[in-house]
């Protein structure tokens, strides 16, 4: 079945930087559009970053453009969230979801089936 875990959570300064990793298994992954997805304490889940199967196409939300890279390795089943010049209001669980349809392309959190468990993020000094 569907396996997705995260890692590479943590607390970290203001400014600072982190890696997440999400290891996905029991699907093809290139076919899947696959995403990360964040929650703060009493907001709704967000769309992060996302990446499309069908062309590679990649979103951004406005708050983390310029700071966030996504990427995925392929051979290894990987997708990776890299987080620049973190600020403090980045501070929630990071999840990254796949949605096993290829069309039509977004980063709602409602289109996305399987989940991880998520990964605590802090920004605090």
């Amino acid at each position: 079945q569907v396996q997705l875990v995260e890692s590479g959570g943590g607390l970290v300064q203001p400014g600072g930087s982190l890696r997440l990793s999400c290891a996905a298994s029991g699907f093809t992954f290139e076919n899947y559009n696959i995403g990360w997805f964040r929650q703060a304490p009493g907001k709704e889940r967000e769309g992060v970053s996302c990446i499309s199967s069908r062309d590679g196409r990649i979103y951004y939300s406005d708050s983390v453009k310029g700071r966030f890279t996504v990427s995925r390795d392929v051979a290894k089943n990987t997708l990776y969230l890299q987080m620049n010049s973190l600020k403090p209001e980045d501070t929630a669980v990071y999840s990254c979801a796949v949605d096993p349809r290829t069309f039509p392309f977004t980063c709602t959190p409602k289109s996305y089936r399987y989940w991880g468990q998520g990964t605590q993020v802090t920004v605090s000094s």
